[in-house]
């Protein structure tokens, strides 16, 4: 197994030095779900809330949240990302929405935990603006799905 790369050789927490790498252009992908009552999936798909398009708002609130990352995740470098895009589709068997994110950079680091962020982020915010008529929705199986280049090449999650 691979050592953690966080932390230094007495085990104390330290951000990785990245200033060796070469930039390189990378991209990472992450899927996530948010389960709600049928009724509720319905009103969001007529746009029928009260508080507004529920999946543009959340798009736009991923995207804001991917560019932030390194300001929420303590050891995350800050990373010019080239590409954020929040995608969502209706899933009326769980009833809910299913999300992906993609996040691309030319950068001395990966971008793996920016489609991460970006996905928690558009996920919690169809909760919030749904909340007020199903308090009951679920957020899951948030995980990263692929991520492409750097040393370590690409790495898909089996399965997708």
């Amino acid at each position: 197994m691979t050592e953690l790369t966080h932390t230094d050789d007495m085990g104390k927490a330290r951000m990785v030095d990245v200033s060796g790498k070469s930039i390189t252009s990378r991209e990472a992908r992450a899927t996530g779900c948010i389960s709600m009552q049928l009724a509720t999936l319905q009103l969001i798909r007529a746009n029928g809330l009260s508080k507004g398009d529920v999946l543009a708002v959340a798009r736009t609130a991923g995207i804001m949240a991917a560019k932030r990352t390194s300001e929420l995740v303590p050891l995350c470098h800050q990373i010019p990302l080239a590409d954020v895009q929040i995608d969502f589709s209706f899933d009326d068997a769980l009833p809910g929405i299913r999300a992906t994110s993609m996040a691309k950079t030319a950068a001395q680091t990966g971008v793996e935990m920016e489609a991460i962020v970006g996905l928690s982020v558009s996920l919690i915010t169809i909760y919030d603006m749904a909340k007020g008529v199903d308090k009951g929705m679920r957020i899951g199986e948030i995980s990263l799905a692929e991520k492409r280049g750097g040393k370590s090449g690409t790495w898909v999650r089996d399965g997708d």
